[in-house]
């Protein structure tokens, strides 16, 4: 096909789009379900209707080629270790009695049986279940839900692609299953998945699927030779088959680098490339092994994480670059759109010129139909979406709101020992057990309470005029008063005032810092019915006034305990919000640091004696090069000691992360210079703190003895059997007693329950230390 024919022939696809409705209706089901308020037929109705108005809002957008499989009740991944019967034996039964109920069980735990460990998805704040693998694993071929979803596209009268995590990703996002040697490599089960989802194949096939599209961006990750060799023969099996679908395999995120090659050489019709993250290292490889001759090759061109409006003009060159690469090129976002909110003419809150800088999952769609117009029929087809889209762009670079001065001088001032703490750790440490006289094993909490009815009511009744702001602020008093007293009476000794006042951990600190935007319905999925509204990074960052010295001030007045100053650190502000296209990362963090060391200084001159600043996303965030890590440490952990290190040595500088794997960044963990970090262990059982250990960590870690994104309550053995374990690893007098996160989205009778058996737990080791 020549240039012109392949242009002619472009068509507008995506690779996934937001599952939770404009109003979150799925998130209200499925929680409805968990309660008993919704039963089962309701739930999977609504599930039918969400799945119907998604595809047909693509279809009349534009969309020529619908997604299905996408769709999920919690997660992809644990949709995929359905689909192959990849069941945890301690779900087998629940499974087996009821699918849907093992399914959410397998996902939330139950009280006899613990859930799938939860981690992050790729560099994306995305959550997804991890695999539980074996050498006994037997997988078997479930195309149920798959096949459902297809056949409900196509009786809609669409054309419809099924979207399924590749069997290589799926294996090497895998763990090995509790009991199973910690060196087992998922990997050599290749061979036994690959007829199982070559079943899955054919069952589309059969039920009408045209194309089906294969994931995997765990190939755009460094890859060893026998990985690569493992994809190769992947797909040389999959694409061999004679009775299977056309096959589109899609990687994102990143460059494809060397397995390029491997995939291009592959027997399958088409790839899909991110030209967002890393268009010229994808198209100096296509062209390297010579295109895709006789291969359609979909180019996500439009960015599928950032809410920015495309450079329409610098998207279509690269298409323009790419014809001739390949027998037919489509356009499409640079990964599913899963990761940006649903509508932006849902606000009504952003100014309206503002407004038209951001595009969300449907404006994306319309960016993506107009590139396939233009590529297809030339640029005066879309003269005047052209000259909009060059109005837009210069107006939001000559905005006042992205560039302030004062703010770009300051930042221009920092020096090296602005990041330097005036004593080395062990002068601090010795300083800090003098003035906060702590117990051996230290219990506290991450941060947050539970967010109740009644505290989401008496934000809603601020913002409708129910309630006055002195009415409001009654109510945060009469919280906070509650939870120090909980966890007085229960027997925590660093106590903290439970965040009462703030919807979301980087949203409220979003709200208070110029150069930050907030949504009112940019909901995003996080994991499972959890969705955050990321704040909008649009221009220079400071702070015009403290932000939570009053609460934290006002805590601490009503205990003698010491109440944890709470703040998120810069690289969470920056990895949980939708940050800046125009500037490079590294100076954006130094600006909010900056901002967030004045509320340090400032909670500290209140008095203050511990500080949480948290940085879960520090792993997160990780480039999925490692040739890329470097640089991106250095910014990041400078960022956190400017936050940090201008307070006295007796003051206790806390951190936390969570969910993620964090053997690869021990080092820029203890280049934090932390007095103490919490870090999610319970689902994962302490390895974390074995990889501290292995390091040689010197300060003071709390790994998590209780996993909170769970219901399931752990009795006091339980969290005393990780605590030993925990001690194992890491010294008695080093060691901190704490949840894996903060308690925003459990209830309290379980956090009542759970921190109970925690201090229980700790009481119970500390005996045993002191009898040995």
């Amino acid at each position: 096909m020549t240039a012109k024919s392949a242009a002619a022939a472009a068509r507008a696809t995506v690779y996934g789009y937001p599952r939770q409705g404009q109003g979150r209706e799925l998130k209200k089901a499925i929680e409805g379900y968990w309660k008993g308020r919704v039963d089962a037929d309701a739930l999977r109705a609504t599930a039918t209707e969400l799945r119907r108005t998604n595809w047909r809002q693509l279809a009349e957008a534009g969309i020529h080629e619908v997604p299905t499989g996408d769709f999920s009740y919690y997660d992809h991944v644990l949709d995929t270790s359905v689909m192959v019967g990849a069941i945890p034996e301690r779900h087998r039964a629940a499974v087996e009695a009821d699918a849907l109920d093992g399914y959410f069980a397998m996902a939330r735990g139950t009280q006899d049986a613990a859930p799938l460990e939860m981690t992050k998805w790729f560099d994306t704040n995305y959550h997804y279940l991890v695999p539980e693998l074996g050498p006994d694993t037997v997988f078997t071929a479930d195309s149920t839900q798959q096949v459902a979803a297809l056949g409900q596209a196509l009786a809609l009268g669409l054309t419809a692609r099924p979207v399924l995590v590749g069997p290589v990703t799926y294996l090497l996002l895998a763990k090995p299953a509790p009991g199973v040697a910690a060196d087992f490599d998922p990997l050599t089960l290749l061979d036994r998945l690959l007829p199982v989802y070559a079943q899955v194949l054919t069952d589309l096939r059969t039920a009408g699927a045209e194309w089906v599209q294969l994931d995997e961006p765990a190939l755009v990750q460094d890859r060893t030779p026998a990985e690569l060799n493992a994809a190769a023969r992947a797909y040389r099996d999959l694409g061999g088959r004679t009775d299977r679908p056309k096959l589109l395999v899609a990687s994102y995120f990143d460059r494809l680098g060397d397995a390029l090659p491997v995939l291009a050489k592959a027997p399958v019709e088409g790839l899909a490339l991110d030209f967002t993250e890393a268009a010229a290292a994808n198209l100096d490889a296509l062209a390297a092994v010579g295109g895709l001759p006789g291969k359609r090759l979909v180019a996500g061109v439009v960015n599928g994480r950032n809410i920015w409006v495309n450079d329409l003009e610098k998207a279509l060159a690269t298409l323009g670059t790419l014809l001739g690469l390949a027998d037919r090129v489509d356009v499409a976002a640079s990964c599913s759109l899963l990761h940006v909110p649903l509508d932006a003419t849902a606000e009504r809150d952003i100014e309206p010129q503002i407004l038209r800088w951001l595009a969300f999952a449907r404006q994306k769609t319309a960016e993506i139909v107009t590139l396939a117009k233009g590529l297809g029929g030339g640029t005066d087809t879309i003269a005047a979406e052209l000259a909009a889209n060059r109005a837009d762009l210069a107006s939001r670079a000559g905005s006042a709101l992205t560039h302030d001065p004062a703010v770009r001088a300051r930042t221009a001032a920092v020096t090296a020992t602005d990041g330097r703490r005036s004593q080395p750790y062990p002068e601090r440490a010795a300083a800090q057990r003098a003035h906060l006289r702590l117990p051996l094993l230290p219990t506290t909490t991450i941060g947050s309470f539970p967010q109740t009815t009644e505290l989401r009511t008496a934000r809603a009744d601020l913002r409708a005029g129910r309630i006055d702001s002195a009415g409001y602020e009654e109510r945060i008093r009469a919280e906070i008063g509650e939870v120090i007293s909980f966890q007085e009476k229960t027997g925590l000794d660093v106590l903290v005032h439970g965040e009462a006042e703030r919807n979301d951990m980087v949203q409220y600190f979003a709200e208070q810092l110029t150069g930050y935007l907030a949504t009112q319905h940019g909901w995003v999925q996080s994991y499972g019915t959890r969705y955050v509204r990321p704040p909008i990074l649009a221009g220079d960052i400071s702070r015009p006034e403290a932000m939570t010295v009053r609460w934290t001030t006002y805590a601490q007045s009503l205990t003698a305990k010491p109440v944890k100053g709470m703040l998120t650190g810069p690289v969470t502000m920056l990895a949980w919000s939708f940050v800046r296209d125009d500037q490079p990362l590294a100076d954006t963090a130094r600006q909010v640091a900056l901002a967030l060391r004045d509320e340090v200084n400032d909670l500290e001159a209140a008095g203050t004696s511990v500080i949480q600043v948290d940085e879960p996303a520090l792993r997160e965030t990780l480039p999925l090069r490692a040739c890329d890590h470097p640089e991106y440490l250095a910014w990041a952990t400078e960022a956190f000691r400017l936050t940090t290190a201008g307070v006295r040595p007796d003051t206790q500088i806390h951190t936390h992360m969570c969910y993620a794997e964090f053997g690869d960044i021990v080092q820029a963990i203890d280049d934090l210079d932390a007095d103490v970090i919490s870090l999610e262990a319970a689902r994962s059982h302490m390895q974390v703190a074995r990889e501290l250990a292995g390091h040689g960590y010197p300060r003071e870690a709390g790994p998590g003895v209780y996993d909170i994104h769970s219901p399931r309550v752990p009795g006091a053995d339980e969290a005393a059997a990780l605590l030993r374990r925990g001690l194992e690893a890491i010294p008695a007098e080093r060691l901190w007693v704490n949840p894996d996160c903060g308690l925003k989205t459990r209830a309290w009778p379980e956090t009542r329950a759970s921190l109970e058996n925690l201090v229980t737990a700790a009481r119970t080791v500390r005996t045993e230390l002191s009898a040995s």
